[in-house]
């Protein structure tokens, strides 16, 4: 049965959501803005009012799994012309390296406010369940996004990423194939690989993200994930 975590957890994770989600599309659309596109800003996308960077599913998704310890999920996406970029390869490679960077130096923030307060006021850290959620999804959840994000797979920033390496041919084939079957098979993958989990075998899913995210909570937080 789906429960809500308590209110005040329920509250941290909208925030943080709110914030990693939005600032990740906003990165892409100012980075491709700044790179000489307009596309973002006919769209009305180049703006830091972060309603505007919304996909209900992507958010949806990344709520519900949150309250799992670990969200995954994405945004509204970015509109972006590469041709019409000043140097459309490295740029438009820049421009959607800029998402999951954002949610990195956020989760950064998170982690160096975290360790603010156990040097300086812990007790209030310790006497303040909101103030503890927020600084812990905060991390958890930027950290979660970026890295989910880079996978090279459906429509997901790491399949741009990637693309953008190969040859104009294999490139071009690539993108068709994401196009084509990347929804559907990111979503068969992870269904597939839960099955395996349950079914008592290896948690791939955390073999391949669980333990970046791990690793990177306990460099920015100095606790363990």
């Amino acid at each position: 049965m789906f429960e809500l975590p308590p209110p005040d957890q329920t509250i941290a994770i909208i925030i943080v959501i709110f914030f990693a989600v939005g600032i990740h599309e906003y990165a892409h659309c100012k980075m491709a803005d700044a790179a000489g596109d307009p596309t973002p800003g006919i769209h009305g996308r180049v703006t830091l009012n972060l309603t505007k960077h919304f996909e209900l599913m992507g958010t949806i998704m990344m709520f519900v799994t949150a309250i799992s310890g670990v969200g995954i999920g994405w945004g509204k996406p970015a509109p972006m012309d590469p041709r019409k970029m000043r140097n459309p390869r490295w740029d438009l490679f820049a421009a959607v390296a800029a998402g999951p960077l954002s949610n990195v130096l956020q989760a950064a923030f998170f982690g160096i406010w975290f360790r603010l307060s156990m040097q300086f006021a812990p007790e209030m850290l310790l006497s303040t369940p909101f103030l503890a959620a927020l600084l812990h999804f905060g991390v958890a959840l930027n950290l979660s996004m970026a890295f989910f994000n880079l996978i090279p797979f459906g429509p997901l920033d790491g399949h741009w990423l990637v693309g953008q390496l190969l040859p104009e041919k294999q490139r071009y084939y690539w993108y068709r194939f994401n196009r084509t079957f990347g929804m559907i098979g990111l979503f068969a993958i992870i269904l597939i690989l839960q099955l395996i989990r349950n079914s008592g075998g290896p948690d791939i899913l955390w073999m391949v993200m669980g333990r970046p995210i791990a690793y990177t909570y306990q460099l920015f937080t100095g606790l363990p994930f």
